[in-house]
């Protein structure tokens, strides 16, 4: 059944990546294991949902019809679907070696990404992807990533290069953010913030450590940032991920890059 799936999983992506091994199963079946199941569908509206489970570890992928019906977007995330498969199968039985020679029992590794619609323009599709992964250690880990799709260049690319420089971005918009993010830490945490604290999870994260997600109230064009940070960005781990909304203003306006400067618009 896993090789059914790798078969599957690879159709979509010769065309795109025709120097590729289209099987990445011999590194993963180098250690059979005794039981494994694995769904595939592809519905006809475009979208994807692959999950395999082994002894060795649990794979989930997904996109939305949203992405699958662009079928050069559609084949850049399954060659990210087979890619992610492969490097999971890998990590999983180094890990399993290695707890045998250790004398260690095995935790079964794991990894999910499910892409998500943020906003549908009639220039661009933005995307937010989730992932989900698990190591073997205390806790799993997890945090999103950003896609932007644009249709008429076919490219994708993060959501940060529709502005000058990130550093540009957080110019114009890091007051609000930090004062949004200190409100919702003194929530969670019941508590201010101290002020002048040297604690690293009081201090607001640089743009750098932070996922843009580009969003529309209106459909038509992107009025609206989500700044993602996950666990350890702005607070430990039992905090959670923050993501706080920013409207996008006059001076976010003026960080967009001039050739996508009429895919925005201010938000009040």
């Amino acid at each position: 059944m896993k090789r059914v799936l790798a078969v599957i999983v690879m159709a979509g992506a010769l065309t795109a990546c025709p120097s590729r091994d289209p099987d990445p199963e011999p590194t993963a079946t180098a250690t059979p294991t005794p039981t494994a199941s694995a769904t595939a569908s592809a519905t006809s509206n475009g979208a994807r949902s692959v999950s395999e489970e082994t002894d060795d570890f649990l794979f989930e992928y997904s996109y939305p019809a949203d992405a699958g019906r662009i079928p050069e977007l559609a084949t850049l995330l399954d060659v990210q679907l087979a890619e992610s498969r492969e490097d999971l199968a890998k990590e999983a039985i180094e890990a399993r070696r290695e707890a045998r020679e250790d004398g260690f029992p095995y935790n079964k590794h794991s990894y999910s990404s499910e892409w998500k619609v943020v906003a549908d323009t009639p220039g661009f599709l933005s995307l937010s992807n989730d992932i989900s992964t698990f190591g073997g250690g205390a806790h799993g880990n997890y945090t999103v990533e950003s896609l932007v799709w644009d249709k008429e260049k076919e490219q994708a690319f993060d959501a940060k290069k529709l502005f000058a420089s990130p550093a540009a971005l957080y110019d114009a918009l890091s007051e609000r953010f930090c004062e949004a993010l200190n409100r919702e830490r003194e929530k969670r945490r019941e508590e201010p913030i101290a002020e002048n604290s040297e604690d690293q999870f009081d201090q607001c994260p640089g743009i750098d450590e932070l996922e843009v997600l580009v969003g529309s109230s209106n459909r038509r064009t992107f009025n609206r940032l989500t700044l993602y940070a996950g666990p350890y960005v702005a607070g430990p781990y039992a905090e959670g991920a923050y993501e706080i909304d920013i409207n996008i203003d006059r001076a976010i306006l003026a960080a967009v890059k001039p050739e996508y400067r009429e895919a925005f618009s201010a938000r009040n």
